[in-house]
């Protein structure tokens, strides 16, 4: 019988370095940064539709449209991204394949919006390719 330095059983340090359930470390990473960029979707879209002076655009910029009709998109993006984050704790597979299509629009969406807020659109921008990468590298729950 072999005698184990401090009684830890041989398999408990393989047991404790797998990656189990949907505490996969870039799925929770990818779940969060969703939730955070769904939540600053949705109020930017909430300051668009209440147009105040928060917005200022180029009167030359080619994609110039209706500020309460991007409020809405924001709005409704935003939402969406943050249930999808959400569903992601729940290793739903459907919340990353919905996750990436929905951060790949919110990417495209956001570009168009850099007139609107360069700074923060560029931020969101980089959070989305950021859950992007990990939804694509993280696991399946086959794998894991």
């Amino acid at each position: 019988m072999t005698s184990h330095v401090s009684g830890t059983r041989p398999d408990a340090a393989v047991r404790s370095s797998a990656r189990t359930g949907p505490g996969s470390g870039w799925v929770v990473f990818a779940a969060v940064l969703m939730i955070f960029g769904g939540l600053m979707t949705l109020c930017a879209g909430i300051a668009a539709i209440a147009k105040g002076a928060v917005f200022v655009a180029t009167r030359t910029y080619v994609f110039q449209f209706s500020l309460t009709g991007w409020g809405w998109v924001h709005l409704i993006m935003g939402i969406v991204i943050a249930l999808a984050g959400f569903a992601l704790f729940r290793d739903a597979t459907w919340a990353r394949v919905v996750g990436v299509v929905l951060t790949g629009l919110s990417m495209f969406a956001n570009f168009l919006w850099i007139p609107y807020t360069p700074f923060w659109a560029i931020v969101l921008i980089a959070i989305n390719g950021f859950v992007i990468w990990a939804l694509c590298t993280a696991p399946s729950p086959a794998e894991r």
